[in-house]
């Protein structure tokens, strides 16, 4: 009687640890599944091949990583609303889009053109214009880390135009903070009693552009009679606040990314 008890302890016991044996090792096995199905990843706009060895950035997070072999990277940070996400590569042209705190809740898929010859960098670091005085309702405001360096920007560029009637195109990777009518009414800002004139661009001090909403990519053309062949000069001012009228209070935003193209 004995022996029949002690043996069926036994099966008992074994078929226990076999049945959590197999528990833990689903477990396991379906966090790594899931882990390498969910990739961030660069692609080639034109191949749609993968990108390897490209840089990403997160510049307000201090947070730099590269992709692999394969175009896929991690982001091993925290994620704030609005952060500028930029891609860097040899070969290609400067690109940037602002991420939201549940962008990482599913892969991020990028893709990336290839520079051509005429295309022109004028700068790929985040320039913050304005007063440093904001409210904490203001656009994008609890994102700003950079100090302004004012309330205009002004850079050289140097283009050789080919043709008369070639286009040529300002790119804006990714601008944010903007405080004016529009941006309020699309919702990007939280201030319900002021709002702002929209930021300025100016190429060889003529005016080409408004910018009225934030955004990522925007694509603003410059007029080839204003264009000079050989030295310009771009110009980005931003706005005031149109609801004060003791002082000047300069709109504060930030961009990134500032290309000529031409096609």
């Amino acid at each position: 009687m004995r022996k029949l008890f002690y043996l069926a302890l036994i099966m008992l016991i074994c078929s226990y640890i076999s049945v959590h044996a197999q528990t833990l090792e689903g477990g396991v096995s379906t966090a790594r599944l899931k882990s390498e199905s969910v990739k961030n990843q660069i692609f080639d706009s034109a191949t749609n091949l993968p990108v390897p060895f490209a840089k990403v950035i997160l510049p307000k997070e201090n947070y730099t990583t590269y992709t692999d072999a394969n175009g896929c990277f991690e982001l091993d940070t925290k994620v704030h609303d609005n952060s500028i996400l930029a891609v860097e590569k040899d070969g290609y042209r400067p690109f940037s889009l602002t991420l939201s705190s549940n962008s990482t809740l599913n892969p991020i898929k990028v893709n990336i053109d290839k520079s051509k010859p005429f295309d022109i960098v004028i700068d790929s670091d985040i320039c913050h214009l304005g007063d440093n005085a904001y409210s904490e309702n203001s656009a994008n405001s609890y994102e700003f880390k950079f100090k302004s360096n004012g309330s205009s920007y002004s850079k050289p560029f140097t283009i050789h135009k080919s043709s008369p009637n070639q286009n040529i195109y300002l790119i804006i990777g990714s601008i944010i903070g903007l405080d004016t009518k529009l941006a309020q009414k699309m919702g990007q800002n939280r201030i319900k009693t002021a709002y702002s004139s929209p930021a300025e661009i100016f190429v060889n001090g003529t005016k080409i552009s408004e910018i009225h909403l934030n955004g990522d990519n925007q694509r603003i053309k410059i007029p080839s009679r204003i264009v000079n062949n050989g030295k310009n000069e771009l110009t980005i001012k931003t706005g005031h606040n149109l609801m004060e009228m003791a002082y000047i209070d300069y709109d504060d935003i930030e961009f990134m990314n500032l290309s000529v193209v031409t096609e």
